[in-house]
């Protein structure tokens, strides 16, 4: 089993709570580094076309005061593109965006996207920045994203997070089955959305899959917990996890 699991923490939704009410607390980029502190790898923030939650100042903060890798949320708009070049974050990870949806709610479309998608993973990698798709755990999904260069795919576990008995074994062996032929393309394997104490520890024993991305639920937690204890918990679990083969839900 590899056992390097890095683990990427969102502060999206740190930045919710302050803008339903204005001002500047609580702070996203305090929030990264109180979970990095807690054993975090990496920061995960989306900056979304309607400002929902992520600002670009926060983006401007998180790029200047973090010294974790920050990993930039995205869709393949001209506008964020600029964006990301002007900051050059470690990684960018492109996603699909409706301005309805109260979050991302499927993976991006490879396939029927790609001539959209193809000239901004090629500038986004011209620039250093190091690209990720945001996809179902599909085989077509992740021959494209192959065939499109980008070097990373990051595998959608909302289907099987939400789902209950055979409807959740099927989801989880689609993950394990997607993690395994993205090994095979050599594309680098990472996983997220809606993974929390009671659904991570399945995902985390994938051995080909080396980075989560978790968010909501961990700043959910926080409230009842604090962030960085949350954190901590969440890094125990995927490190315990790791160091066991057996794989059960």
């Amino acid at each position: 089993m590899n056992n390097e699991l890095r683990l990427g923490v969102n502060v999206d939704h740190v930045a919710t709570i302050r803008n339903a009410r204005g001002g500047d607390h609580p702070d996203p980029v305090h929030a990264a580094q109180i979970a990095a502190a807690a054993g975090a790898d990496g920061i995960t923030a989306h900056l979304r076309e309607d400002r929902r939650h992520i600002s670009e100042d926060d983006i401007t903060r998180l790029r200047a005061e973090l010294e974790l890798p920050l990993n930039l949320e995205m869709a393949a708009t001209a506008e964020m593109l600029e964006i990301a070049l002007q900051h050059v974050p470690h990684a960018a990870c492109i996603v699909p965006e409706k301005r309805e949806e109260r979050t991302t709610e499927g993976g991006l479309d490879a396939v029927t996207g790609y001539d959209l998608l193809q000239p901004c993973v090629h500038t986004l990698l011209s620039h250093g920045i190091r690209v990720s798709l945001f996809i179902e755990p599909e085989f077509e999904q992740l021959d494209a994203a192959k065939s499109l260069g980008a070097p990373v795919v990051e595998l959608h576990t909302g289907s099987y997070c939400y789902m209950i008995g055979d409807d959740q074994r099927r989801a989880f062996d689609k993950i394990t089955n997607a993690a395994a032929y993205a090994a095979e393309l050599e594309l680098e394997c990472h996983a997220g959305h809606g993974l929390g104490f009671d659904t991570v520890v399945p995902i985390a024993r994938i051995s080909e899959i080396i980075e989560l991305n978790i968010g909501h639920f961990l700043i959910g937690e926080a409230i009842y917990n604090g962030l960085g204890n949350t954190v901590k918990r969440m890094r125990s679990l995927i490190d315990t996890a790791r160091t066991n083969a057996s794989v059960e839900i």
